[in-house]
């Protein structure tokens, strides 16, 4: 990711897209995104059911298949990236009932995923959340006919331990198909308490561990909830409490005083945080201005010394 453009760094979370996200507001942000030169927009079969009127997944990704077809040519400027494992078998069953990662439930769930979308091919597929049922070779042969006959360039891992994702690189260069090389995972500036957990996902936290693991590798990172959904910023929203510890007491006082050096907001100056650490973050925004203001903040230069002092309070 080094080279790439700095508003191509940002990727465009359409979660709520076609539920919480009318259909309007959610084609002026996409239309947004793409006049400033975003690139990635990323979606999965599950978005989002727990907001649907069925309890199921699948209105993200119907939407965003309007969008593309209400808009030629649009496809070759913008990368789209799916997911399938985590939708719920019926309303209310998730996650004691999800589809998992079986290969019928990756070849299946896929083949729904371009129906919606309205494609024949996606750029990126992810296993969303481990499937520890499904032995983790019978994924990997399942992703290698998805990207062997052209229906995904490339594959990668979300809320994944990295013991299984390297289990899964190794099957998939045995037997000559495309290994994983891009994590998704849980990151923000401020560190969750010991013992705690954010997410819905065991290993749903990016780790120091799965980023040694991604940077020794060359795995592309992706981040979601960088910004804890406007807690940074927003006084209505209060910082949860996952976060109330001293350590992170010190951290916003630096993170305050970064912010005001760059003339930006502490929001702003995370997503410049996390870019400078080579990871991608993803803006799950419903609003056009906070997606100009998330693409501003993608271009800011963090100097090492601010780096350097981001990094200190622990």
């Amino acid at each position: 990711m080094g080279t790439a453009e700095p508003t191509s760094a940002l990727v465009l979370g359409a979660m709520m897209f076609g539920t919480a996200v009318d259909e309007t507001t959610s084609f002026a942000v996409l239309d947004r995104f793409v006049e400033r030169g975003g690139e990635w927009i990323d979606t999965a079969n599950a978005y989002a059911f727990w907001a649907s009127a069925d309890g199921r997944g699948g209105d993200s990704e119907r939407l965003l298949g309007r969008w593309l077809a209400a808009r030629p040519g649009v496809r070759n400027q913008v990368k789209i990236a799916t997911k399938v494992g985590a939708d719920a078998l019926w309303a209310g069953s998730f996650p004691a009932q999800r589809e998992g990662l079986s290969r019928r439930a990756v070849r299946d769930g896929f083949a729904a995923c371009l129906d919606r979308l309205g494609l024949d091919s996606v750029d990126l597929l992810w296993i969303h959340m481990e499937d520890r049922a499904t032995p983790i070779e019978e994924t990997v042969e399942a992703l290698a006919e998805v990207t062997g006959a052209g229906l995904a360039g490339r594959v990668g891992a979300s809320n994944h331990p990295a013991w299984r994702v390297e289990r899964a690189r190794t099957h998939a260069r045995q037997i000559g198909s495309t290994p994983i090389d891009a994590l998704q995972h849980n990151s923000t500036y401020l560190r969750p308490r010991p013992g705690t957990n954010p997410t819905n996902h065991p290993f749903g936290v990016l780790s120091d561990e799965q980023r040694d693991y991604a940077s020794t590798h060359g795995l592309e990172m992706w981040a979601y909830t960088p910004l804890l959904s406007g807690a940074y910023d927003n006084p209505a929203k209060p910082i949860p409490d996952i976060y109330d510890h001293l350590g992170n007491t010190a951290r916003l006082a630096v993170l305050d005083e970064v912010a005001a050096e760059l003339g930006a907001t502490r929001g702003q100056t995370v997503l410049a945080w996390h870019v400078s650490h080579g990871v991608r973050p993803m803006l799950g925004g419903s609003k056009v201005d906070q997606l100009d203001s998330a693409l501003d903040a993608v271009r800011l230069t963090l100097t090492p010394e601010q780096l350097d002092r981001l990094e200190g309070p622990r």
